[in-house]
């Protein structure tokens, strides 16, 4: 019986009458804020160099001015030729395979405190390859707290901390969060990191940019900030958040106290959440980093009926630092001054995204917790991370001399992170055919510029445009962040023959 019935099912599924196809998807079928959403460190240039560089890979003969791409166009040490830190990369080659402390070789060759440590999460969290609590496994979170607590000198509470996926995971809970409906508006600093835009855009929300000044170190203005509230407000737009990022993407600036206090100061005015991008706290070339946490707190010990109802976001990041593990996705955010009822929601979406890397996970817990003097790894870590971040130093020194000695070209001096952004100093009275060509291409100035640098030296960076910048000024972001002098070099002549070409 059964047999029969299962036969004429067949047959009726086979016998099934011819169709017309139906027509595959247009963009008018998906969702339009993933179409309008854009991403300059991965957009229109970083596009054409992923070209040039397989045709370069494809054909040893080809007519290329040039051997390699240079990718200065984002921040990722590694593939600029940073290398791993020895003693991440020994911990989790145990926690990727822990049959390795049974090896005798392995035990007698690497340092006794990479063995402890590894035994400690092995037995604390288990293997990295199993699901971890949504927030993140509980021994990294205390180690990550331990962490905060010793930098700003205040407590830290474990439970307020969520192990993200890189800080990018952390930005887009908080955006999506915040985000109850398209009337949201996020103040951004403009020039910005590309992310912010594009999360907004996702989540159909606004964002209202507030300019840094360029004249004074890319400083903020609370009294611009403040107008720009008011302003919103009155259109009907909801300030939910101001987003500082600190130190500075695409800047380098750092801010000082008294600046993190004025901008405390309209969070605690306005009831605003504030967003504390410090990814760069470690890559510091000049003054000190303070982080939004301290300062905080600081004030709600003078002042706790003014300051209590703050709420703070700080977000950190194995990605950069001297540690520069972007590929391996470790990152944290910390929240302060929230209600439950928010923070249960963020544990919702945390939740729902079950959790993030447990490898992760465990490169964060090692960067906040890395050897002490004594410790059997000490002197080499010390060694690595100090020769990094010389190294670093040394060449963020030497491309922004580079570009003070360039025509046309002006540039803040980087006092952290991994950029420069330079202004170009183009106006259409003096470069009449560089204005002409960007408008019959349909393009700005500093795409025309960044296009042909790229097609002329191999080196990508991003126009200015894509960070928001002051209508009328053009820039462009690099890394500092590629060994040797002679792209540097490469960079002035393409410079002075751009300037050969353009200027009346």
């Amino acid at each position: 019986m059964g047999y029969r019935i299962f036969n004429k099912l067949t047959k009726m599924k086979y016998s099934h009458k011819a169709f017309v196809p139906g027509n595959r998807l247009t963009l008018k079928d998906i969702n339009q804020e993933t179409i309008d959403a854009k991403y300059a460190v991965r957009g229109m240039i970083p596009i054409i160099a992923d070209q040039l560089n397989e045709q370069i890979s494809n054909n040893p003969n080809h007519k290329f001015p040039f051997d390699k791409i240079i990718n200065a166009n984002i921040g990722n040490p590694q593939q600029l030729q940073q290398s791993p830190l020895t003693w991440y990369r020994q911990v989790l080659s145990i926690l990727q395979y822990p049959a390795l402390i049974h090896n005798d070789d392995v035990v007698r060759h690497f340092p006794k405190d990479v063995i402890a440590r590894a035994t400690t999460i092995l037995d604390k969290v288990g293997s990295v390859g199993a699901y971890s609590h949504s927030q993140g496994a509980a021994y990294f979170r205390e180690s990550v707290a331990k962490f905060i607590e010793k930098r700003d000198g205040y407590p830290s509470d474990p439970n307020q901390i969520y192990l993200t996926s890189g800080a990018s995971a952390a930005v887009s809970y908080l955006l999506q969060v915040l985000s109850n409906n398209d009337q949201a508006g996020f103040l951004i600093p403009i020039p910005q990191y590309p992310l912010y835009t594009a999360t907004i855009a996702l989540n159909k929300a606004k964002p209202i940019g507030y300019f840094l000044d360029e004249s004074n170190n890319w400083s903020t203005d609370p009294k611009q900030i403040r107008s720009l509230i008011e302003e919103q407000n009155a259109k009907g737009i909801k300030i939910k958040a101001l987003v500082v990022i600190n130190p500075g993407n695409p800047t380098g600036s750092i801010l000082s106290d008294s600046d993190i206090k004025d901008l405390i100061d309209i969070a605690a005015e306005y009831g605003i959440v504030l967003i504390a991008d410090e990814v760069y706290q470690e890559n510091i070339f000049e003054g000190k980093f303070t982080s939004m946490k301290k300062v905080l707190c600081e004030l709600i010990e003078k002042n706790p009926e003014l300051y209590s109802n703050v709420q703070l976001a700080s977000l950190h990041s194995t990605s950069k630092g001297v540690s520069g593990e972007c590929g391996q996705r470790g990152g944290y955010m910390e929240l302060a001054g929230f209600k439950k009822e928010i923070t249960d929601v963020i544990f919702k979406l945390a939740s729902i995204n079950l959790c993030s890397v447990v490898s992760g996970q465990a490169l964060m817990e090692l960067m906040v917790n890395p050897p002490k003097e004594g410790d059997e790894s000490y002197a080499l870590y010390k060694q690595e991370t100090e020769g990094i971040m010389s190294t670093l130093k040394e060449r963020a020194e030497l491309l922004y001399q580079a570009f003070n000695k360039m025509e046309n070209i002006t540039c803040n001096k980087p006092m952290g992170a991994m950029y420069l952004f330079p202004r170009l100093n183009f106006d259409e009275e003096s470069f009449p055919a560089l204005f002409e060509e960007a408008r019959n291409d349909n393009l700005q100035v500093d795409d025309i510029y960044c296009i042909a640098l790229l097609r002329s030296t191999g080196i990508c960076c991003i126009p200015g445009n894509g960070f928001g910048q002051v209508e009328g000024t053009y820039h462009l972001r690099t890394t500092f962040l590629a060994p040797g002098t002679e792209w540097i070099d490469q960079w002035s002549k393409f410079h002075n023959d751009f300037i050969e070409k353009f200027k009346k």
